[in-house]
Parts: structure tokens; C-alpha cells; sequence
């Protein structure tokens, strides 16, 4: 027993550990997860009540950006869902264009172009028709032939115009006067019968030279003389047939449109100009209302009685007037 080994008593203390508090982080957690669903869900529902294409317009814009700030992505914007809506489109953003948008406004100004295309093409058919129609009848009539070189016919872009002009040795008034001689007379009757089923309307200008007109009654000068001899040659042109509300307007302008330019008092420019005007013209130089709207009438077309006749060169001993206008 002295032998034996003493064994050293060995006591076993477990100390025990408290863990940490586990604290609310699952909640947060949890938090999260149902604010994703939250989110997926109304995801899911707007793209449910949006319609086709809006969602191609939305995916453009997420895909190409720059693209539909700078040019418009697809999209038609029209919506498809029965919950009527209000306000400003939110699919757009400043400078953005839906496509349908630009197409329509596309569409709209080539169907305009190309009705503005089939007018012009009508209006020259019918003014070459008019054209060769109004040569056909100055060829084939003696007396108008005889006076061939006072008529020029040109086609211009306001449309046909038909200019009678003096001559040194055959005038078409006398001096100072707006008194149609016989010859002129003919020559305006022939045009008003041609033109009588012309289409387009008419406009009709005085002209004179660049004479001054002196020592007139009540300051009368070029301004009015070409007037009354615009309204004189419309009365011609009226008798003759072609009916008054073809007349667009009637003008005199006096020396302000040479034909001679480098010799304003040359007797070319003592002229009567009868243009049978294109639709585009008529718009440009009457208005968009042209047709609605009354013929535009100088003061002296306001009555239709000859107008008096005015102190000439000759019947003044050359007080009147400095040269034949």
C-alpha cells in the first residue's frame, strides 16, 4: 500500500459562457426581402397595364439613350389600357420625339408636297394648252397677225403672260390718254374670247415710260394714266366675254417695271400685261384668301365710266408732257 502511487484528485470546474444577444438582424432581413417582392409585384403590374408601345419606346431609351434624346426611339404612345390617363406624357423626356409622331407629321408634308406637285402640273398643262390656243388665234387671224410683233406671249413662273406693246408708228392710246385706238381694240377683244374659259385668273398692269407727266389736273401723272389704262383695256377684255370675277386684280404701275431698262422712255414700255396666273402665284401675290375674297380694284376700276381724256404733247403744244407715255 506504501507502494502505490497517490493520485492527485483532479477536479473539473465547466465555467459557463453566456452567448452574445442575438439582437433584430433577421428582421432586417426580412425587411428587405418583402420590399424586393414589394417592388417586383408593382414592377409586374406596370407592365401589365402599359401598353406595347410604350414598353418598346421605354426599352429603346434604356438601350439607346442618346439615340431618342437626339432622333425619337420606336414607340407609338398610344395606350391600350381601359384606366384613362392625364397630364404629360413621363415616357418622355425634353427633346424626345415618339417616332409615330414624326412619322404622321412626315406623312402630312409629303401628302402636301405632293398635291402642291399634281397642282403645278395641271397649271402647266392648262397654260401650254392656253398658250398654243392664244398663237392658233393670232396665226390664223389676218388682222391680229398683222400685229404680231406688238404681242408677246412668254410662259413665266407666275404663269402666261401676254404683253401688248406700243410701237413709234402704232401706239395703243394717244398720247396722255387712256382712249383704246380701234386696232387695240381687236387685238384686247381676240385675248378676252381666248381667255374667256381659262381656269386660272388674271391679273392686269398698266405701263408707261419713264416720261414724266407734267402740269397735270389735281397732280393726275403716270400712276394714274397707267390705271386708267389697265381698266380701259379690262373693260375691252370684259366685252369681248371673259367673265369679270376671272380678273384677280388690275393695276397700274406706271414706269416702275421697264421692259427696256436701258432706255426707259423707249416705246416697248408703254405696255398692257395680261398674265394668266398659276395657283401658287395667286397665292404668293394675292393672299391665301385670294378666291374667297374680292377681286383687289384700283381707285379708278371703282366705276366703269371712260375716264377723261387727259392733255396730251400734242393737244398742249408739248406743255403736258415731256414725251409719249
Amino acid at each position: 500500500m506504501a507502494d502505490k502511487k497517490l493520485q492527485p484528485i483532479i477536479v473539473k470546474r465547466i465555467k459557463k459562457v453566456h452567448h452574445a444577444a442575438h439582437g433584430g438582424a433577421w428582421k432586417i432581413a426580412y425587411a428587405d426581402f418583402m420590399t424586393a417582392m414589394m417592388a417586383f409585384f408593382l414592377l409586374m403590374w406596370l407592365l401589365g397595364s402599359t401598353s406595347k408601345g410604350d414598353l418598346q419606346g421605354i426599352a429603346n431609351y434604356f438601350n439607346a439613350p442618346l439615340k431618342v434624346a437626339m432622333q425619337g426611339g420606336d414607340g407609338s404612345g398610344n395606350s391600350s389600357s381601359i384606366i384613362p390617363g392625364g397630364g404629360n406624357d413621363l415616357s418622355k423626356v425634353h427633346g424626345q420625339v415618339q417616332r409615330s409622331e414624326s412619322n404622321e407629321t412626315s406623312d402630312r408634308k409629303q401628302s402636301l408636297d405632293a398635291a402642291k406637285a399634281e397642282r403645278a402640273r395641271q397649271d402647266a398643262t392648262r397654260i401650254k394648252s392656253l398658250q398654243a390656243k392664244v398663237d392658233s388665234m393670232i396665226s390664223g387671224n389676218p388682222k391680229l397677225n398683222e400685229y404680231r410683233s406688238q404681242i408677246r406671249i412668254d410662259v413665266t413662273p407666275d404663269g402666261l403672260q401676254i404683253q401688248i406693246v406700243d410701237e413709234h408708228n402704232r401706239p395703243m392710246f394717244d398720247s396722255g390718254s387712256a382712249i383704246v385706238k380701234p386696232y387695240m381694240q381687236d387685238i384686247l377683244r381676240e385675248v378676252g374670247a381666248a381667255l374667256g374659259g381659262a381656269e386660272n385668273r388674271i391679273s392686269l398692269s398698266g405701263h408707261t415710260d419713264a416720261a414724266p407727266y407734267g402740269n397735270g389736273d389735281r397732280g393726275y401723272s403716270n400712276w394714274e394714266l397707267s390705271g386708267d389704262r389697265a381698266n380701259a383695256s379690262r373693260r375691252e377684255l370684259i366685252a369681248a366675254g371673259m367673265p369679270a370675277d376671272k380678273l384677280a386684280r388690275v393695276v397700274g404701275v406706271a414706269a416702275s417695271d421697264l421692259l427696256d431698262s436701258d432706255n426707259p422712255r423707249a416705246p416697248q414700255n408703254r405696255r398692257i400685261t395680261i398674265t394668266v396666273l398659276t395657283r401658287e402665284a395667286e397665292e404668293r401675290l394675292l393672299g391665301k384668301q385670294s378666291r374667297s375674297s374680292p377681286p383687289s380694284l384700283t381707285p379708278a376700276e371703282k366705276h366703269d365710266n371712260p375716264p377723261p381724256q387727259q392733255p396730251s404733247a400734242t393737244d398742249n403744244g408739248g406743255k403736258a408732257r415731256q414725251s409719249t407715255p
